[in-house]
């Protein structure tokens, strides 16, 4: 199973933006200091969770981006799917030619696995994520560190 770095960073980008979106759009500069992610690479993800309608850019001074719906209603699952990753353990993607000629052994395991783990990132929202006292202790944390090292 391979989650990459582009799902788990979108996922990352969107509890960042949940979490300061409060009092008005969040700039991609800000993320990108906050959680050490490319500001390039932060523009495409957003371009594919714009396109999804998981965000929406406000342009201009004060300008950045906010979360589309309220946060209860973004489950994990849909930010990973809007930048096009999939969680499928299995070796074939699915389609059931794992040794080239048919199914394997342990095919309906990994089917399986990868359905559980669906299930579960489907119930979890950013709402979810945000109620966590451990994330709230790790925003405190980078909230300091965004003082220390502004964004250019």
């Amino acid at each position: 199973m391979k989650l990459t770095t582009k799902g788990r960073y979108a996922v990352t980008a969107m509890l960042d933006l949940a979490l300061h979106g409060e009092s008005g759009p969040v700039s991609l500069a800000e993320i990108s200091v906050r959680q050490e992610i490319s500001l390039s690479y932060l523009e495409q993800l957003f371009s594919k969770l714009r396109r999804n309608g998981l965000v929406i850019s406000t342009r201009g001074p004060g300008g950045g981006y906010s979360v589309a719906r309220e946060l209860h209603l973004v489950a994990v699952s849909e930010i990973i799917g809007a930048v096009n990753e999939s969680v499928d353990a299995t070796q074939c993607g699915g389609k059931e030619n794992c040794h080239g000629h048919g199914r394997c052994l342990t095919h309906d395991l990994w089917e399986g696995l990868s359905a559980q783990i669906e299930e579960f990132l489907s119930s979890v929202s950013l709402q979810d994520m945000i109620d966590r006292q451990r994330v709230q202790n790790a925003s405190l944390r980078q909230d300091k560190v965004m003082v220390q090292r502004p964004y250019a």
